[in-house]
């Protein structure tokens, strides 16, 4: 990694001009940075600057950027076929669904390809509603499920995401997402809520992140999931797993829910699956699925066979390298070395995570979330030459989130930034 040098004329601010005049305002930035080309966990900038990556376009590169199995899927699909939509049958559509049918959790067999996380929620919304006859979904406060309608909907990770926006899908409910040590609390929430509020009868889904992801990094108790499923068996009420941002080994597991043995009904997978490419999918069983007919639900370019392309080399990377293992091993081991963090800053007051998806807790003296020392931490972090982003509902959390892929030396680098950032914020 090299240090910046300043090459003259500010290239990076006329690029940052031409964004502000043509580029939709409502894009919230991380950082400044004007990037070029990207690398494993590098990002070149078109002034010059060697940025460790430890963002992953928001846990979506887990395979590192430019990976060359994924690349070389991309380039070969790309001479063969781009796109057909439901005009035809595609080869690397049904490839790419037999793939994540594999590596999902047993029953979970029938897949629906689209885009982007949100569209994978907004599928599961419609298929819970359709294949149980009912109106109603519960999901929880700090959760993040995507920025379309019904996705927003189940959103509640910051108000400002729906300010302005409503009316909203009506019959959202929203219950306190678990803390440490409250997982019978967190189901006991549903169960006063469905005994007060809605009718369990009306009610088609739970919709549930297995690790809270933009709204703070929160790993629930071991028993809240098993929890949620049998509260869910005994009401007939489906139970929906976002894996969005915890998929593909991101949490030392190829899924979270499997931290905890616990079978979703349908799964919502994104990010991580295209390592870049724009792809997502809902995964359900074949039985629910069934309850949708041809032309129920549909989307022009969801299943491209480029974007499909990459998914199949996605999944067969991350078993070729054995990445789950190693996003366990490497998660353990900055975990351990997070203990002395503390020392550095008194304000750090948890650490916490499960494989590489771990976040940082800021609070004041008080015990009020700290964005200030959040901020400060991120900036001299990419002084320093560490990108970082930041989550909470009050930005107060740091979230480390490297390639699986990484470099030992370069990971051990990032941390030596991340330790003299926190050392220079005390």
């Amino acid at each position: 990694m090299t240090k910046f040098v300043d090459p003259g004329p500010d290239v990076a601010a006329l690029w940052r001009e031409r964004d502000a005049a043509h580029v939709a305002g409502c894009y919230s930035r991380y950082s400044d940075l004007v990037v070029e080309r990207a690398q494993g966990a590098h990002l070149h900038t078109v002034d010059g600057r060697d940025v460790l990556d430890f963002g992953c376009g928001i846990g979506v590169t887990n395979l590192g950027h430019g990976h060359p199995a994924v690349v070389e899927a991309v380039h070969a699909q790309v001479d063969r076929l781009l796109h057909t939509s439901v005009t035809t049958h595609s080869l690397p559509m049904i490839e790419a669904a037999e793939a994540i049918a594999a590596v999902a959790p047993e029953g979970l067999e029938s897949v629906f390809l689209c885009n982007s996380g949100a569209e994978a929620v907004e599928a599961a919304i419609k298929l819970a509603r359709k294949a149980t006859r009912r109106s109603d979904v519960i999901a929880f406060l700090g959760g993040f499920h995507g920025r379309t309608y019904g996705a927003l909907s189940l959103t509640a990770s910051k108000a400002k995401y729906h300010a302005g926006m409503g009316p909203l899908l009506p019959g959202i409910h929203h219950v306190p997402y678990p803390r440490p040590g409250g997982g019978e609390a967190a189901v006991a929430a549903v169960e006063r809520l469905l005994a007060s509020t809605v009718d369990p009868g009306d009610v088609a889904a739970v919709v549930v992140e297995p690790i809270l992801g933009e709204g703070g990094y929160v790993v629930p108790p071991a028993g809240f999931l098993p929890g949620l499923r049998r509260l869910c068996d005994r009401h007939g009420i489906l139970l929906v797993a976002d894996e969005v941002q915890t998929g593909f080994a991101r949490t030392g597991r190829f899924f979270a829910v499997e931290h905890t043995d616990t079978r979703p009904d349908i799964m919502c997978l994104a990010k991580g699956l295209g390592n870049g490419m724009p792809v997502a999918a809902m995964v359900a069983t074949a039985r629910l699925n069934a309850a949708w007919h041809p032309g129920d639900h549909g989307t022009t370019y969801g299943g491209n066979p480029v974007a499909c392309a990459a998914a199949v080399a996605v999944i067969r990377t991350i078993r070729d390298e054995r990445l789950v293992e190693r996003s366990a091993r490497l998660g353990d081991a900055i975990l351990e070395r997070a203990r002395s963090w503390p020392a550095l800053n008194p304000r750090l007051s948890d650490v916490r995570g499960l494989g590489l998806m771990i976040g940082l807790e800021f609070t004041s003296d008080g015990g009020a979330p700290d964005p200030g020392t959040v901020a400060g931490v991120r900036a001299a972090a990419l002084e320093a030459g560490l990108l970082l982003l930041s989550c909470g509902g009050d930005d107060s959390v740091v979230r480390v989130i490297p390639p699986l892929t990484i470099p030992e030396t370069e990971l051990d680098q990032g941390l030596d930034i991340l330790e003299a950032s926190l050392a220079a914020c005390a």
